[in-house]
C-alpha cells in the first residue's frame, strides 16, 4: 500500500500563495488517481481537486477553478497543489488521497477511498 506525506502548509496572508507537495512511498504511485480534499473546523471534507493517474485529465471544485491547479510528476512519486490568490475561507487542513479509481477521488464517497495521508494546516489570514 501506497503511503503518503503532506507538505507545505503555513499561514499565508490573503491574496498570497502557497503549494503543497504529497509525497508517496511505493513502486505503484502511478497506478493511482490523486486527489486534495480539505476540512475546516466544524465543517464536512470537501473536494478540492483529482488528477488521473497519469496526469492527463484534472478536476476542480468550482470553489477553487481558476485558483488552484493540481500536478503530479510520477518520476518523483509526488502530487502538488498550486494555490494562488489564497482567500480566509481556503483555511483548512489540507488531505491529499489515493485510489485506483478516478471516479471515487471526484466522485466519492471520500471516506471509502483506499489511502490518505496525514494533513498539513493551511491557515489564510484577511
Amino acid at each position: 500500500q501506497v503511503q503518503l506525506v503532506e507538505s507545505g502548509g503555513g499561514l499565508v496572508q490573503a491574496g498570497g500563495s502557497l503549494r503543497l507537495s504529497c509525497a508517496a512511498s511505493g513502486r505503484t504511485f502511478s497506478g493511482y488517481a490523486m486527489g486534495w480534499f480539505r476540512q475546516a473546523p466544524g465543517k464536512e471534507r470537501e473536494f478540492v481537486a483529482a488528477i488521473s493517474s497519469t496526469g492527463s485529465v484534472q478536476y476542480y471544485a468550482d470553489s477553487v477553478k481558476g485558483r488552484f491547479t493540481i500536478s503530479r510528476d510520477n518520476a518523483k512519486n509526488t502530487v502538488y497543489l498550486q494555490m494562488n490568490t489564497l482567500k480566509p475561507e481556503d483555511t483548512a487542513v489540507y488531505y491529499c488521497a489515493a485510489d485506483h479509481r478516478l471516479q471515487t477521488v471526484v466522485g466519492g464517497p471520500y471516506r471509502s477511498l483506499e489511502v490518505w495521508g496525514q494533513g498539513t494546516l493551511v491557515t489564510v489570514s484577511s
